[in-house]
């Protein structure tokens, strides 16, 4: 059967967003079934509103403090948004909250599957992401400790691309 797409609400014509992109990207020789729709998906996508937290700005501040500029909440053409970014360079920051991970007993946190997802997509769209786990983040202590922290995985990051 068909799907009336005007019974869906933001948040699933929002979902119906990243999986049309991932299908154009990885099948970009397929049309993808609801083209006819793509406006309003993107539309849809781009009204949930950015909630930055707490711990997002306090990455932002020690981005800011190392010298590295970004734009807060930055949106991609795809409709993307990205924590702290950097467009010129296409190098994003995505400050990751335990509502991005998976809880194991005992094991570290690994990330859910519409985090992954979405890094996915931003390395297939030309990004570098560096991910910024607030259970690694929570235990720096100062802005020493913050600073010395994205210094090191930007280093790492960078070089490893």
């Amino acid at each position: 059967g068909t799907v009336n797409h005007g019974s869906l609400n933001d948040v699933e014509l929002s979902q119906l967003h990243m999986v049309s992109l991932h299908f154009e990207l990885e099948f970009p020789e397929q049309a993808f079934p609801w083209t006819h729709i793509h406006s309003e998906l993107l539309t849809s996508f781009k009204s949930q509103e950015p909630r930055p937290s707490k711990l997002q700005r306090d990455v932002a501040a020690a981005l800011s403090r190392i010298g590295w500029d970004h734009t807060f909440e930055f949106v991609t053409r795809e409709g993307l948004s990205l924590d702290m970014a950097q467009p010129e360079t296409m190098t994003a920051v995505e400050v990751d909250g335990p509502s991005h991970y998976l809880k194991g007993r005992g094991t570290r946190p690994s990330q859910n599957g519409s985090t992954a997802f979405k890094s996915r997509i931003l390395r297939q769209l030309g990004w570098t992401v560096l991910n910024i786990p607030y259970f690694e983040w929570g235990t720096l202590v100062d802005a020493t400790t913050k600073d010395a922290y994205l210094r090191s995985k930007f280093e790492s990051k960078l070089s490893s691309s």
